[in-house]
């Protein structure tokens, strides 16, 4: 062997040692971890990692729609959980706001092009660049607009009860970088373009996403606000280190503030995915816009909704537990179940 193929082969080797090394066992334990049977028993051995409860929905194509739960719905009562539960799926909201922006743009009542100053003059010197970031960047998370809910005065503990007061923890800021210089994940992008659907339509966004995607998808079990539900049928919510349950807790902010469930949110992303909702126009320009599947974080609620082309199926999981490895232990267990899907 070759002194170069030598090097490279260390510095793999290398490089795996020290992921084994710096990672928590815990998620190396479920790395490691012989796959199961199953789906169900997949949800059920991840209560193992300080995860309280679990909802795991498949839609595969040809097969009936399953629906599994594991674990706690509420934890203090010792309620089992249900597949049927309402659950806050955070940034899966985005999905929503992108669909109904497209809708808005074929229909010539937005361009893609305008300005963010000439859509909401309000943010013409105060939001860095108002009048070079356009609409398609902010969709597409290219606006440089930093993050609101990254600034340390961002009230988690006291929520804001208006759009405005966290819009204003970026005002003044300097930029991240320069219009469409790069991709760079920010909810501030969504929370204005809600500002922008409510400022177009002459009325609330949550009334239009309602009126012409939820209703004609027939999605009973979907509401943009959580003062539209009753609490009693939404899932408990845990962050680790923090014993209270805080499913109570109202975000309201525009992209990351919907309730679902499963079976809803996997019915709309099949429909986006395979174009039987959208019209060909508006599908065509959606998919040049903004991406097909997401995740959703909040605290105690953390949300994966994907579609995966090699098994024609959607799997959408529900996990309510934040804080700690629960993200990496979402994730994880998110490609556990598609490879238990593909090993059947």
């Amino acid at each position: 062997m070759s002194p170069k193929k030598i090097i490279g082969l260390s510095l793999i080797l290398l490089s795996m040692i020290g992921t084994y090394l710096f990672a928590p066992w815990l998620l190396i334990k479920l790395w490691l971890s012989p796959l199961p049977d199953s789906p169900q028993a997949q949800i059920e051995d991840i209560l193992d990692y300080k995860v309280d409860g679990v909802i795991l929905y498949i839609d595969q194509a040809g097969k009936a729609p399953e629906a599994y739960a594991a674990g706690w719905n509420n934890r203090a009562n010792e309620m089992a959980a249900s597949p049927q539960s309402l659950f806050k799926v955070a940034s899966i909201s985005k999905l929503f706001i992108a669909t109904a922006t497209t809708k808005l743009i074929q229909a010539k009542k937005l361009d893609l092009d305008a300005s963010l100053s000439s859509l909401l003059p309000f943010t013409q010197g105060h939001i860095a660049n108002a009048d070079g970031i356009t609409l398609k960047m902010l969709i597409q998370h290219r606006s440089g607009i930093p993050n609101f809910l990254d600034q340390p005065d961002y009230p988690w503990t006291d929520l804001f009860t208006e759009d405005l007061p966290a819009l204003k923890l970026v005002f003044d800021l300097p930029a991240d970088f320069e219009p469409d210089e790069k991709y760079q994940y920010s909810n501030t992008n969504y929370l204005l373009l809600g500002a922008i659907l409510d400022s177009t339509l002459g009325y609330s966004h949550h009334q239009y996403i309602k009126e012409e995607i939820l209703d004609p998808l027939g999605l009973k079990h979907t509401y943009s606000l959580l003062d539209e539900v009753n609490q009693d049928s939404l899932m408990s919510g845990y962050h680790i280190g923090y014993e209270p349950d805080i499913k109570g807790n109202n975000y309201i902010h525009p992209g990351g503030s919907m309730i679902s469930t499963a079976r809803d949110i996997a019915v709309f992303l099949r429909a986006l995915n395979e174009g039987r909702f959208l019209n060909p126009e508006e599908q065509a320009l959606y998919e040049s816009l903004y991406r097909l599947e997401h995740t959703g974080l909040l605290p105690g609620y953390s949300s994966i909704a994907r579609y995966d082309a090699d098994l024609d199926a959607v799997v959408v999981l529900f996990i309510n537990t934040s804080g700690g490895l629960s993200w990496s232990i979402t994730e994880a267990t998110y490609r556990r179940v598609v490879k238990v899907l593909k090993k059947d």
